[in-house]
């Protein structure tokens, strides 16, 4: 609160009281953004902590050393038993980049399970040199793959529209790469998806946790008639920006009632396995060529093998420093501490040094791609700074809570 006791004004919905986990370094300032084509209101839950001031994501992490990992074994090995297609057809679906998660999965799958999994691909708005190096590498490891590649028109519209009006640039991406595995496995009749990590480890609701599904209301909608957004922008009056509705067919989530029929389930692999970003990059260069980060790290970050794919990618992640004042960093760094890859100390001391770096390698392409100028974007990122969360000293816009 302000000295004169009023309310000091929030953007996004957020909390106005900052909070720090005392075990990581993640703060309560990330929405739950789940549904992505839904309108969100300005109630809009945000990352959970307990009265003792630990996140839900640390006080999960305490609660999957409780795990019987064997017996999660046992039952990814029925699920596998139950789905399994003796006759060439696939059985899995494996959404895939070609990131060192998604190629653990699916070499897992079929190397150990004995699975025939498809890995379909949502393409990136544009594919970095090694990204496309690492996407070929899981293909040349055996594997099928579905590339699906939108319109580049329609989705550099989508994408500016979302960056001006939601600070969100990589929301059309999200949302394409949230239906291309449903409706793979629709056109390809494969009632099986296996993602791999589920999200609510690091920021949505921690009771997602408890079920190895995805609830299909992350992809699905009703009927014709739910009144869908895209780039803040409703379906109906995107016409305005030469984007028809014959334009959208990849972008509009599946109707329910197909994929309720279909028997489709959608299932996290970090269910039944204890999983490790860090594992699963050494597991990747082990079983095919992928690549880390050629610079040495990521903009931002202190890591190097992490979303490498997409030139856009370190634009998601300043747009979030800006609007939540969460960089990359500290999302590296709050897994690497429950992992006990480093200390909090440490991470604090990463952060100083990394957090809010901005991604300048790809800047220029980014302008362009999306149609604007230098001085939009800034206009566009220094409006998007709730005042609960910066301020500006000597010119300079500076957060006012740091971890500590």
């Amino acid at each position: 609160m302000s000295n004169n006791s009023e309310p000091i004004k929030t953007l996004h919905g957020l909390p106005e009281q900052v909070i720090f986990c005392s075990r990581c370094v993640m703060n309560n300032q990330r929405p739950n953004t789940s549904r992505e084509f839904v309108k969100k209101d300005s109630n809009i839950s945000t990352a959970g902590f307990g009265d003792d001031g630990v996140c839900d994501a640390c006080r999960w992490y305490e609660e999957k050393q409780k795990i019987d990992w064997a017996d999660r074994e046992k039952q990814l090995q029925a699920l596998c038993d139950k789905f399994r297609r003796n006759d060439g057809r696939y059985d899995v679906i494996v959404p895939s980049s070609g990131g060192k998660d998604s190629f653990f999965v699916a070499h897992q799958l079929k190397h150990k399970y004995g699975m025939n999994p498809l890995t379909v691909t949502w393409a990136p708005h544009r594919y970095t040199d090694v990204g496309w190096r690492n996407f070929q590498s899981m293909i040349d490891a055996g594997f099928d793959n579905v590339l699906v590649t939108p319109n580049s028109q329609v989705h550099a519209k989508l994408t500016r529209l979302a960056f001006e009006n939601l600070v969100n640039p990589f929301q059309p991406f999200i949302i394409g790469q949230k239906n291309v595995a449903p409706r793979a496995a629709l056109q390809y009749n494969v009632p099986l998806i296996m993602y791999g990590e589920n999200h609510a480890e690091a920021h949505n609701k921690i009771g997602e946790n408890y079920s190895p599904l995805m609830n299909i209301e992350h992809f699905t909608r009703e009927n014709d008639d739910t009144e869908l957004y895209f780039g803040g922008v409703n379906i109906k009056d995107l016409k305005q920006y030469s984007i028809e509705d014959k334009d959208l067919f990849l972008y509009k989530p599946l109707l329910a009632e197909p994929v309720r029929k279909a028997g489709i389930e959608v299932h996290y692999y970090s269910f039944y396995y204890n999983w490790s970003p860090q594992e699963n990059y050494y597991y990747a260069m082990d079983n095919s060529k992928f690549e880390s980060n050629p610079d040495g790290r990521s903009e931002g970050t202190y890591s190097k093998f992490s979303s490498l794919d997409d030139k856009i990618d370190g634009q998601h992640y300043f747009t979030m420093f800006a609007k939540f004042g969460q960089g990359r960093c500290m999302n590296d760094a709050n897994r690497d501490i429950r992992d006990g890859l480093i200390t909090r100390e440490e991470a604090i001391k990463l952060m100083n040094k990394y957090d809010g770096e901005f991604p300048k390698k790809y800047f220029q392409e980014f302008l362009d791609y999306i149609g604007i100028s230098e001085e939009r974007y800034w206009e566009v990122i220094d409006k998007s700074r709730s005042p609960h969360v910066w301020k500006k000293v000597n010119g300079e816009w500076v957060l006012k809570h740091r971890v500590s």
